[in-house]
Parts: C-alpha cells; sequence; structure tokens
C-alpha cells in the first residue's frame, strides 16, 4: 500500500508539472532587446539561426532552466520560440530578452490610467536599469525589462515608499555601473544628494511613460536614484536655489515627439514656461510631503529675445498633475493644492494674459501661504 500511495504521489507530482509546462505553450512574447539572436539550443557554442529586434513577436513553445557555465549556482531561463518570419525559424532564446504578452498588458493598463494627463517631466537613466510593474524593488516578479542607460522617458508622476526590508540589494535599481558616473561638480553634487539620503526611511519612484523606440511597454515605474531630471536647455540656467521638478510649455510643446533618446533636454526655440519647483531638505522624505512648494512661469520677449520672470508664487503645498489648457492667448493651468497640512487638495486655475505691451501676466487665486519645511 505504501509503494502504491508513492507511485500515485509522484504520477500527481509528474502531472502537475506537465501542465505547468503546457500552460507556456501558445503564449506570445514581444522581443524587449534592441537585438537578440534566436538560436539552435542553448549550449555555448549553439549557431544562431536568426536576428530579432526590439518590437519583433514570437510564439513561445516552451521553458528550461539552464546552468551558467561561469556559475554553476546560477540559472538562466531559456524559451524555445518560433519567429514570424517567412521560415517560421524555431529556436531557442534567453527569456529576459522577451516579454510574454500578459506582462506587456499590465503596462498598457498602467498606460491607459495616465492616458489623459501630460507628461509633467522628461528623465534619463544614468545607468542600465530596470523597469517595473509597481514602485518596489523588493523582489523580481515585478520586473518588465531592463532599460538601456541613457533611456529616456516623460515622467507622469512620482511617489515615495518605504524602502524595502530585505537587506538585500538589487543590483540594477541601486546605482549607476563603473564608468557611467556624472563627471566633475555634477558627479560631487549627486554624491552629496545620494549621502543625504542615506538615513531616508523611504524613496522615491517615478511612472513614467515610454515611446516603442525605448521600449515595447509604454508604461512602468522606475526607481528614482536611476533617474537624472533632464532639465531643458531653454530653462535650466533660471534656477535660483530650488530644484526644478516639473514643466510645461506654454507656447507650444515640450519636445519633438519623434526625438527619441536623443538631446530630450534640448529645445528646438525659446518660449515661455510653467515650472514647478521644490525646496532641498536635509530631512527624511515623508510618503505624503507635496510635489513642489512654488509655482515660476518664466516669460519670454520675442522682439528682444530674452526671458524674464512672469510669476512667482509665494510657498505652497502642491501636488501634481499640472495641466495647461487653452489655445492661442487665451491658455490658463492648474494643479493642485493643500491649504492646510494633513487636509485635503483642491484644484486651483491660474489664466495668462498679455498686457498692451506684449508682456505675459498671470491672473493667480488667492491662496494662503504654507510654511516651508525646514
Amino acid at each position: 500500500m505504501r509503494f502504491s500511495k508513492t507511485i500515485v504521489v509522484f504520477a500527481v507530482v509528474l502531472l502537475s508539472l506537465g501542465c505547468q509546462t503546457l500552460a507556456k505553450r501558445n503564449s506570445t512574447g514581444v522581443i524587449v532587446a534592441r537585438r537578440a539572436q534566436i538560436r539552435s539550443s542553448t549550449a555555448v557554442v549553439a549557431a544562431d539561426l536568426l536576428q530579432v529586434n526590439r518590437g519583433d513577436v514570437i510564439d513561445i513553445l516552451d521553458s528550461t532552466d539552464v546552468t551558467d557555465p561561469s556559475d554553476n549556482a546560477r540559472k538562466e531561463r531559456w524559451l524555445r520560440v518560433k519567429a514570424r518570419d517567412t521560415d517560421s525559424t524555431e529556436g531557442w532564446i534567453e527569456a529576459r530578452n522577451v516579454m510574454p504578452d500578459d506582462v506587456l498588458e499590465e503596462s498598457k493598463k498602467l498606460a491607459a490610467e495616465d492616458k489623459d494627463i501630460p507628461a509633467q517631466a522628461t528623465g534619463q537613466l544614468r545607468a542600465s536599469s530596470n523597469l517595473r510593474l509597481s514602485p518596489d524593488r523588493s523582489g523580481n516578479e515585478n520586473i518588465m525589462m531592463r532599460l538601456d542607460s541613457g533611456s529616456s522617458f516623460d515622467i507622469i508622476s512620482w511617489k515615495r515608499v518605504p524602502k524595502p526590508k530585505s537587506s538585500e540589494a538589487i543590483e540594477t535599481d541601486v546605482a549607476p555601473k563603473a564608468g557611467s558616473a556624472q563627471q566633475g561638480s555634477a558627479r560631487q553634487g549627486q554624491q552629496e544628494s545620494d549621502e543625504k539620503e542615506i538615513e531616508d526611511t523611504n524613496e522615491l519612484w517615478y511612472k513614467v511613460r515610454l515611446t516603442g523606440a525605448t521600449s515595447p511597454a509604454p508604461g512602468g515605474w522606475i526607481y528614482g536614484k536611476q533617474v537624472e531630471l533632464a532639465v531643458p536647455s531653454d530653462i535650466i540656467f533660471y534656477r535660483t536655489g530650488r530644484e526644478f521638478v516639473a514643466w510645461q510649455r506654454l507656447d507650444g510643446e515640450n519636445k519633438d515627439k519623434d526625438a527619441g533618446d536623443k538631446d530630450v533636454g534640448r529645445e528646438a526655440k525659446p518660449g515661455s514656461w510653467l515650472i514647478l519647483e521644490r525646496s532641498g531638505s536635509n530631512q527624511p522624505h515623508g510618503v505624503d510631503e507635496p510635489d513642489f512648494d512654488r509655482v515660476y512661469v518664466l516669460g519670454y520677449d520675442k522682439r528682444n529675445q530674452e526671458h524674464y520672470t512672469a510669476y512667482r508664487s509665494p510657498d505652497l503645498r502642491g501636488y501634481l498633475p499640472a495641466k495647461v489648457e487653452g489655445q492661442g492667448e487665451s491658455k490658463s493651468f492648474t494643479v493642485r493644492i493643500q491649504e492646510e497640512e494633513g487636509g485635503p487638495t483642491k484644484e486651483v486655475r491660474y489664466s495668462l494674459y498679455k498686457d498692451a505691451r506684449g508682456v505675459l501676466k498671470i491672473n493667480a487665486p488667492s491662496i494662503p501661504q504654507s510654511r516651508r519645511r525646514r
């Protein structure tokens, strides 16, 4: 009887394993690497059968875990796939180069949540990093793909979350790789900034929107320490002691949508801007702290070809998103303001107009001044 029970249990285990394998068949995936090879086998000496490129769709037939020749304790997942070329090439490809269709659908849902929200800022990766489905780096289950160093994206929002309790850091989410650090004062400034945040119990994450040239996944989350804000060259020299955290053009498109990853901070021509600023602080950041504490409007005089300050708000507690609305000279923008710490937020509108001399002016709502955080 004991032998018979053992056979039955063994059979159930085999059956369950078989079901798991079958569940992975007849699904599809999209290539996330810029270029990858479908190979004749998982062996190191296997022949390359077909090159596939980012965005190509393949059919997933099976999968297996292969021991890394350079590290016996490490295993790599490989997929047996069929390409959609004229020869329907079948072979093996490393799983890290493929995003399953169900994961891609989750990314599309993330992007759809913010389809009506304009980009609040632009960012660029300091080093290769993970694109995730949620702002959480305590494990690998939510990783969609690995983005290349220098990848650019629109920032839609951000949030602070508690740091992972695990003491094990995930390398691709923590720090730039060797050789990718910034130079000179920029690097020193970043080091000083990181040192200030050593004792912080919370960490910053950006929710981003990506182009097809950067990622097949249109939306996701990126760990904040890997992101460098790409402040446009048109306004970067107007910072006066506060950080620019969000910006939008008031007289045209923010950037060339076909620019890809190149020159994300460069503007085709100067113009007027809505800028949201935040003061620096040596104290730990709270998960519910404001996104910005001052509204700054930078006007542009086309005749004299120079910028001027059209408006600076008093200190306030502001939250994203900011939205610029209207056409031509009849424009306005809205942001969310919290009048009292811990109280509700409300949407407030600022209207824009030009005086008789063509100077940009702002009709600002009456907002109680907030005490700056020390």
